[in-house]
């Protein structure tokens, strides 16, 4: 199969923008025509291997950076949005889409939030919902759609607090040091605040009193717990500028939604003082991503380190991209982000034969899979299942999943490839995004039909399904 051609006329003409020449002049540096750069600036050629690498050379940019990256999410949710029969008489083509993203994505994500809206209003509408008519604000997203949708599109990864974060690990000697006692410590120093038990009736993972300096924390939480909510309390008192100033310009249209984000961005602040990039991103291609390892070196959760991973997006010094979530018993993906080309349904439940809903009847096994979806992509998946208790015997127990994985290509970096037969495409299991956009015609555990699916109605024949596609 040939390789897809790359369009990226915005993201070179922003780079020719930002270094403040002419056409003319970027175009001899690359030692290319000025017609021929007019016409990649504008998405009417794609960009050549020659010219990626020119670019590398004398501009110094990160080749995976412009080549991948903000678009693919975008093309990602528009194409999901597209899939509604709303459109079924003007439905664009695959390349249209893509010109669309690559040439105007603010107004892709206008459209993305237009229909956003439309969905929430029709849905109240078919359950005749009681604020119906109540005004435009009752089809806005949530204030958690919305912070959920910006982390989403800054690629899960804020330059300014990772950077921040990984120079203050480097001070304070981690992740030689351990880290809880290190983090206590340069609190007290610094903030003059210390840190102490919560009560033994207050049902709290983290309380912070301003009037008598004091951070309390749940002493039936796990250590790694307590360090990240340490570090959380860090984030509050030392990164407001910065959190503020990134919140500011992300322009939510609530309050809420922005308070929700700083407790986001305090979260994101915390896992990457916790584990900071240069020195976990070696850790994890040393020990081929063990989750178990790495959270045993840096005194971290599972999840934690999961959830790292999937932040390793900066520039010029990525990790492996992989897929990250979590989902509760009832399949609802609670997080989500993915630098994979595997990119998770906004709508809907996930897909029933995805591994990860197996992990529930495995508690305490990491449960592997070869998988690949219906455009071809070939993935390992991994899934464990968590539980988290508050302590003692009568305190409700929280269950969920954790999956990651990554392209097949990228398998060899992860130690739970051993022993799985990667280059056996008998060996893969096909799954789905979810049921109303996947296009599989014959699919047992599918729920709904797809959206833009032709279905055949046969009276007198009927199997896995009653219907077929198509």
């Amino acid at each position: 199969m040939a390789p897809p051609k790359l369009y990226v006329g915005r993201k070179v003409r922003a780079l020719r923008e930002a270094n403040n020449v002419t056409q003319a002049a970027f175009a001899e540096r690359l030692g290319i025509s000025t017609s021929y750069l007019n016409q990649i600036e504008n998405n009417q050629r794609p960009v050549s291997a020659a010219v990626l690498l020119g670019l590398a050379e004398k501009f110094q940019i990160d080749i995976a950076a412009i080549s991948q990256g903000e678009g693919d999410r975008v093309l990602s949710a528009l194409s999901e949005v597209l899939t509604d029969p709303l459109f079924e008489t003007s439905s664009p083509t695959m390349q249209e889409l893509k010109l669309v993203t690559q040439n105007a994505p603010a107004f892709a994500r206008a459209l993305i939030s237009c229909h956003q809206a439309y969905r929430r209003s029709s849905e109240q509408l078919a359950s005749l919902d009681d604020t119906l008519g109540r005004g435009a604000s009752s089809a806005e997203p949530t204030p958690y759609e919305e912070v959920r949708d910006f982390f989403y599109f800054v690629d899960n990864y804020l330059h300014e607090l990772d950077s921040a974060a990984e120079r203050l690990a480097g001070d304070l000697g981690l992740p030689e040091r351990e880290a809880g006692t290190a983090l206590a410590e340069h609190l007290e120093r610094r903030h003059n605040v210390r840190v102490l038990r919560a009560g033994p009736a207050e049902d709290v993972l983290r309380r912070y009193d301003p009037a008598t300096r004091a951070l309390f924390l749940n002493p039936y939480s796990p250590p790694a717990t307590r360090t990240f909510q340490t570090a959380f309390q860090i984030a509050a008192l030392e990164m407001e500028p910065v959190m503020s100033d990134i919140v500011h310009k992300a322009e939510f249209r609530s309050v809420e939604a922005a308070e929700v984000c700083k407790i986001g961005l305090k979260n994101y602040f915390a896992g990457a003082l916790m584990l900071p990039y240069r020195v976990f991103m070696t850790a994890a291609k040393d020990l081929r991503h063990d989750l178990e390892l790495l959270a045993a070196r840096f005194g971290a959760s599972i999840e934690q380190v999961a959830h790292r991973l999937s932040t390793l997006q900066r520039p010029g010094q990525k990790g492996v991209p992989v897929f990250f979530a979590t989902l509760d018993r009832a399949g609802n993906i609670t997080k989500r982000h993915s630098a994979a080309k595997l990119q998770f349904a906004r709508f809907g439940a996930a897909c029933p034969l995805w591994n990860a809903h197996q992990a529930f009847q495995a508690p305490g096994q990491v449960v592997r899979q070869l998988a690949e979806t219906p455009d071809g992509v070939r993935y390992l998946s991994i899934a464990l299942e968590i539980t988290k208790s508050g302590g003692g015997y009568r305190t409700l127990r929280r269950s969920y999943v954790l999956a990651l994985g990554c392209e097949i290509s990228y398998s060899k970096h992860f130690v739970y490839a051993q022993g799985l037969d990667t280059d056996n495409r008998a060996a893969f299991d096909p799954i789905g995004i979810s049921c109303r956009i996947c296009d599989r015609p014959n699919c047992h555990q599918r729920a709904v039909p797809p959206l833009k699916g032709v279905l055949r109605i046969q009276q007198n024949c009927r199997g896995t399904l009653p219907y077929s596609l198509a």
